[in-house]
């Protein structure tokens, strides 16, 4: 009887030892064990992920071995990314942290597969089931109004269209519900990125979102990024707005060739063309002959240009020669100046300068009266003040 006693004590010590040395396994990164019944071995897995343009790229790949495979690796901030299994249906949508995270894969549709095993994740699959439940019932509402005029087109679906109207501002306002309980999370950083990149992003309310963030999703490298693109979509939105036909331009200072300072302001009249083009544009080189006959045929009578140059490309050996040059040979006689910073030259920047050539055309007053005219058309536009 001793010795059977011995016996399970001994074993009892043993699997406590077992036990309490799966306990002190620290991964130092991920850690994603996966259960694939049906799928075949051999089969690969992918993790994928976006690069800056937006292409998808596999950062790491595994083979199915006994319906099973295995993720290991160390990223320096958790991100979203999408694991794919080939010759199986959808995604599965997951957050990447350096944690041990468990997938039961549903080989007939992957978006349906389970996710387990860190806090990110949690509330990822939480704020799924609810964004899921709120589209499943203004689906049915959806239905119902359908419904209704199918049996009587003139039915009044007053009282459904006010639902589907409370149920999208419902489903818009979800992420920021999630990102208010969950401001210390990876979560709420992966969300801000994600409506950054929405249709219709309102950056506003996305940067306040970003300033309620915790302490440690503040430090984080994301953040920082998200916030400057934040400041330059809103900057953009800014520019095009300022730069609207019947907004007053606005006023800038630039180098000239010789190196002084040259504002809008002291060289307006009564008509006045602002042109943004380059030495190296083709089409800008084209339209300058015609530009050229406009300002010789108005110029007595009111007509003032400033070319902004937006040479200065890495293409460019010289940019301020280039520059120099193609106003010697195109015979162009009025204001020049450039920073010569390419598309990054601070005027273009306040006029929102995506392509050239580009003109607005001003009148005494400093209003945008047009843009971007060329041949014949902004000859008669000129004409129409000045003749």
């Amino acid at each position: 009887m001793k010795h059977i006693i011995s016996i399970l004590v001994l074993c009892l010590l043993v699997s406590s030892c077992k036990d309490e040395e799966k306990q002190t396994i620290k991964r130092d990164g991920y850690y994603i064990s996966a259960t694939a019944p049906g799928v075949y071995n051999g089969i690969r897995a992918y993790l994928e992920t976006t690069d800056e343009r937006g292409r998808k790229i596999a950062m790491d790949t595994a083979i199915v071995m006994n319906e099973t495979f295995v993720f290991e690796g160390k990223v320096d901030y958790p991100k979203m990314i999408n694991l794919k299994i080939n010759s199986v249906r959808g995604t599965i949508p997951l957050v990447i942290e350096n944690e041990e995270i468990a997938i039961t894969v549903n080989k007939d549709n992957l978006t349906s597969s389970k996710v387990e095993g860190s806090k990110t994740n949690t509330i990822l699959n939480e704020f799924n089931a609810a964004e899921k439940e709120l589209t499943a019932l203004r689906f049915e509402i959806n239905k119902e109004k359908r419904s209704r005029q199918i049996k009587n087109a003139n039915s009044k679906v007053s009282d459904l269209d006010a639902k589907i109207v409370e149920i999208n501002k419902q489903i818009e306002n979800l992420p920021y519900e999630f990102i208010k309980k969950h401001k210390d999370n990876a979560f709420s950083v992966i969300q801000l990125e994600k409506l950054s990149k929405s249709k219709a992003p309102d950056y506003t309310k996305i940067e306040n979102a970003l300033k309620s963030l915790g302490e440690t999703q503040q430090k984080s490298p994301s953040v920082s990024t998200l916030k400057k693109q934040i400041q330059g979509k809103k900057a953009e939105i800014a520019a095009l707005k300022a730069t609207q036909i019947g907004e007053i331009a606005p006023t800038f200072s630039a180098p000239t060739p010789d190196g002084k300072q040259l504002a809008l302001n002291d060289v307006k009249g009564k008509l006045t063309l602002i042109d943004f083009w380059a030495s190296w544009c083709k089409p800008c080189r084209r339209e300058n002959p015609n530009v050229v006959k406009v300002f010789n045929k108005y110029h007595k009578k009111g007509l003032e240009i400033i070319s902004v140059s937006l040479d200065g490309s890495r293409n460019q050996k010289d940019p301020k020669a280039a520059w120099i040059k193609a106003i010697e040979d195109d015979k162009l006689t009025w204001n020049h100046v450039s920073n010569l910073n390419y598309f990054n030259d601070p005027v273009a920047k306040s006029y929102n300068i995506r392509s050239i050539p580009a003109t607005f055309l001003l009148d005494a007053e400093g209003k945008i009266v047009a843009k971007n005219l060329r041949g014949n058309a902004l000859e008669q536009k000129v004409a129409e003040y000045l003749d």
